[in-house]
């Protein structure tokens, strides 16, 4: 199978999976412990935390680590909200991933007043709308994507979050998809909480961290035994934390080496193979702005569902958006906001590559996507509607 599938998860990687095997069987201590062993248990962790906090340019005292990415934006957004006081108004942005906008429906019942600041259709903030928004009376917090799940593209952080500043509104940003692919810095980008998850970037699942600038307060979902500072109670997934460490130091070193040009490369290439063998073909969202490793196309009269299920017999795994959205016949909220008509959105594909991609699998992978898209248009017409089932060859 050819994976073209790396925003919804990431292939393990072997020096990471080497680094965590001795926590997965002699090295089985309790961090917490006094002994020996648990002590040395104990510095592995704290080495991963130092691993992880350069990754974002971070002090390792500000870095607390969680179960995955839902959990710390959970964690960091339920944390602002209990210390807002009166003020009960949260602004956000139209294309922010379900962990963000389920919390933020769930506090909507609780009395909140959600903001949600529209994009252009290049899928980047309208700014103009994120300054009123932040200086509007009564706003808690401010939370904005740092790179988008679906399209890949970057939003103004930077700017963003100086406006949030300006106005003394507490700043927080979902960086799961851009940690580790695109380079994040929080002293050049002084956000305040900020959201990561080790499986986007070749650690392993069940692992994640909340980036908590020093001197500000929080107030922990889970309480117990006070691991982590106290910031988040319960036994450390020790093995899974020695992996997000590895996989932090990688990843720093190939930004270090070329920003990931290598798999900017490769993802032209496929956009180019394709635009150059297919007519009606869109790029979503602002070339100039999109992560790396990210491709989302249009295909003009062919339903992604159908391209899938053709894709996934001709070897090829890629999706339609959010891997938390599959199955799911909505048109992409990302898209909607974008303002693309459900037409344009329900024909999208989302092709992530990693930096286990090769040329050999770009070109292949293109040759069965041109493949199953005339295959599609065949059957569904200029219409774009065509039957349930898909015969293949």
């Amino acid at each position: 199978m050819i994976y073209l599938d790396s925003n919804a998860t990431t292939r393990v990687h072997p020096d990471v999976l080497a680094a965590m095997l001795p926590y997965l069987s002699d090295e089985c201590y309790n961090p917490s412990s006094g002994y020996r062993a648990g002590r040395k248990v104990k510095a592995a962790v704290e080495a991963a935390r130092e691993q992880v906090a350069r990754l974002i340019g971070a002090d390792a005292r500000e870095i607390y680590f969680t179960g995955c990415g839902t959990e710390a934006n959970n964690a960091v957004l339920y944390s602002l909200a209990g210390m807002c006081g009166e003020n009960r108004r949260i602004v956000t942005s139209e294309i922010e991933h379900s962990a963000i906008l389920r919390v933020c429906e769930h506090l909507a019942e609780r009395g909140f007043v959600i903001d949600k600041v529209g994009v252009d259709a290049g899928g980047r903030l309208d700014l103009e709308a994120w300054d009123r928004a932040v200086n509007a009376d009564g706003v808690a917090f401010a939370t904005l994507m740092w790179a988008n799940n679906e399209t890949g593209i970057i939003q103004p952080v930077e700017e963003a979050c100086g406006l949030a500043r300006v106005a003394k509104v507490p700043f927080h940003t979902d960086a799961i998809q851009a940690v580790g692919k695109t380079v994040v810095n929080v002293d050049d980008v002084a956000v305040d909480f900020l959201s990561i998850s080790g499986h986007k970037f070749h650690a392993p699942k069940g692992i994640g961290a909340v980036y908590v600038r020093s001197g500000l307060r929080f107030e922990p979902m889970l309480r117990g035994g006070g691991q982590e500072s106290g910031f988040r109670s319960g036994t450390e997934n020790v093995a899974s934390i020695i992996g997000m460490g590895k996989a932090a130091e990688i990843m720093q070193e190939k930004l270090d080496a070329d920003g990931h040009a290598g798999v900017g490369e490769l993802r032209d290439y496929l956009e180019s193979i394709l635009m150059e063998n297919l007519e009606g073909v869109e790029v979503n969202g602002a070339v100039e702005y999109r992560a790396a490793n990210t491709l989302h196309l249009a295909f003009e009269h062919c339903e992604a569902s159908g391209l899938l299920i053709l894709l996934d017999e001709y070897g090829v795994a890629c999706s339609a958006g959010s891997a938390c959205m599959t199955g799911k016949q909505q048109p992409s909220h990302v898209q909607k906001a974008m303002g693309f008509s459900s037409e344009r959105a329900n024909s999208s594909l989302r092709m992530s590559l990693s930096i286990f991609t090769t040329k050999e699998e770009v070109e292949e992978a293109a040759k069965q996507i041109v493949r199953a898209v005339k295959k599609l248009r065949s059957v569904q017409g200029g219409g774009g509607v065509g039957p349930v089932v898909i015969y293949t060859e």
